[in-house]
């Protein structure tokens, strides 16, 4: 069995604290029941989220269990063939999100014309939406989309919180498991495989 974990599952407060009040206390967390499954369950990482998540947590503190138990691996970007759907997907969204920011913008100005004294505000109002139209529910990274590849190629389940890794895991057939309840499903491992 092997999982492909993202940063979500130690960095956001929401699915962290299954784990731990801070990323470090997450990750010494996690290392527990990676131990108890050494030699039956991988986990891995790409080396750009594993670089992001060693950027919260004390290394001090994780090493050297962390080196043990996460195996940092990239993907094999030349070799890993991509449905043409998957792109002409990715292409519709993109645009789909581009009229959606601009319909942000468009009333943020509209808000401004009306508004004049407020318009520091109005500004932090459109940035909060248009980061929301442009960003919220796509792989908006390198470092989500060699997850999603590392995952495919290890025939691996993901673990995120993130709604766009999400999303393309099931549009490109990838097992996955939403970081909020892997937890739960690490103690079903443990359980399980130590029978």
């Amino acid at each position: 069995m092997k999982f492909v974990l993202d940063t979500s599952i130690f960095v956001n407060p929401e699915v962290r604290k299954e784990f731990g009040e801070t990323p470090t206390e997450a990750m010494k967390s996690f290392l527990v029941y990676a131990e108890r499954l050494f030699g039956k369950v991988e986990f891995y990482m790409p080396p750009g989220i594993y670089r992001e998540v060693m950027n919260f947590v004390d290394r001090e503190e994780v090493s050297p269990n962390i080196e043990l138990y996460i195996i940092k691996k990239p993907p094999n970007l030349h070799d890993i063939r991509i449905p043409a759907f998957v792109v002409y997907e990715l292409i519709e969204d993109i645009r789909r999100r581009i009229d959606k920011g601009l319909r942000v913008a468009e009333k943020a100005v509209r808000e401004s014309v009306i508004e004049t004294d407020n318009v520091d505000k109005i500004i932090q109002k459109l940035r909060r939406n248009y980061r929301k139209a442009l960003r919220e529910g796509i792989v908006d990274s390198k470092e989500d989309f060699e997850l999603i590849l590392l995952a495919k190629e290890l025939d691996a389940t993901i673990v995120s919180a993130d709604i766009g890794i999400l999303t393309w895991a099931q549009k490109m057939g990838i097992r996955w498991i939403d970081a909020a309840s892997f937890r739960e499903v690490l103690e079903g491992l443990t359980g399980k495989l130590s029978k």
